[in-house]
């Protein structure tokens, strides 16, 4: 009797065991549903003037990169490795936009504020991609000048093809394998019934927000890969031109040191919004109570960069705007 009693309650156990593994996977399996879908709370209906908004920035941010990629590619003055990472830099500021705005612009002019599971992961990957990709990029652009000033009767041997081939490709490699672990460990949370985002598209940090289950390896994940992918890339960018500074400073020629100069503090500018911004954004506190700054700070890593970096790195250029009138003047005769 004894023997039975313990055996009866092993498989009471047992069953209550499989039951709760059931229902646990019900949950994943309801969260992983293609017919799921997150509400995106950070598009409103009422707001007619921002799909005006999202649809001239979209316009004007892939027509200046792909002006920029184009007359680079044309123009055979135009290659140095200067050159090839801005034509990089206008092909991924496309790559990045393109992943949220016109999803964005959908939204905004239908009223639909609803994203499926599928759709939402997908768009994370990219956007981490991308943006993983800038945040380095930038910082060989930084290195390239440090080498181009401080150091030109070696530029090119440093700064040969083929180890410029090799830093882009790193920055690629970077950001994909920093996209996969991401998605990765953002995929196995278990979220909210209402499914709701606190964002204009699928980020990180406001799908954090949205999950029900423990957060906390990919907070770490999150605060670690922020360390290597945007501290990291800061300090070495502000470090390049903090000596590109200094060697300006010793230029002879007022108006030579005050045009370097201006170039140097617009690029400077920019980067730092960039850099600043984004790790606040993915290295800040997870909550709502955050809503407004964080869909301020959102744009401005995500949208104002790839829409200032055609005018503020090569339109502004004596060569790019020769190449540029060289190609107007040929098209019109």
């Amino acid at each position: 009797m004894p023997n039975n009693k313990t055996n009866d309650q092993t498989l009471h156990n047992d069953s209550n065991i499989m039951i709760e593994t059931a229902d646990h996977s019900f949950n994943l399996m309801s969260n992983h549903n293609s017919s799921d879908y997150f509400i995106l709370l950070g598009l409103s209906e009422e707001q007619i003037i921002f799909p005006l908004l999202i649809s001239v920035t979209y316009m004007m941010t892939i027509i200046g990169n792909f002006a920029v990629f184009s007359i680079i590619q044309v123009d055979s003055h135009l290659q140095t490795p200067m050159y090839f990472f801005l034509s990089c830099l206008s092909l991924l500021d496309v790559c990045y936009s393109t992943v949220t705005l016109p999803a964005m612009l959908v939204n905004a002019i239908t009223g639909n504020r609803r994203i499926s599971f599928h759709r939402c992961f997908t768009q994370l990957y990219f956007f981490v991609c991308f943006g993983g990709s800038e945040c380095l990029l930038l910082a060989v652009m930084a290195y390239d000048r440090y080498v181009a000033i401080c150091n030109p009767l070696r530029y090119p041997i440093i700064m040969n093809k083929r180890f410029c081939s090799g830093l882009v490709a790193g920055c690629w490699v970077c950001g994909l394998l920093n996209a996969v672990f991401h998605t990765l460990m953002t995929m196995k949370l278990t979220f909210c019934e209402d499914h709701h985002i606190n964002h204009f598209f699928c980020d990180v940090p406001p799908m954090l927000e949205a999950a029900c289950s423990d957060i906390q390896d990919s907070l770490v994940l999150l605060h670690v890969i922020t360390v290597f992918l945007g501290m990291s890339p800061f300090l070495l960018v502000m470090n390049s031109y903090i000596r590109i500074i200094s060697t300006i400073l010793k230029i002879h020629s007022s108006e030579g040191r005050q045009k370097v100069f201006s170039t140097c503090s617009s690029h400077l500018i920019v980067v730092s919004v960039f850099y600043i911004t984004s790790m606040f954004n993915y290295n800040g506190p997870i909550s709502g109570d955050s809503f407004i700054v964080v869909r301020v700070s959102s744009v401005l890593y995500s949208v104002v960069p790839p829409l200032l970096n055609p005018i503020i790195y090569s339109l502004r250029n004596k060569d790019v705007k020769t190449a540029l009138k060289k190609v107007l003047e040929t098209q019109i005769q």
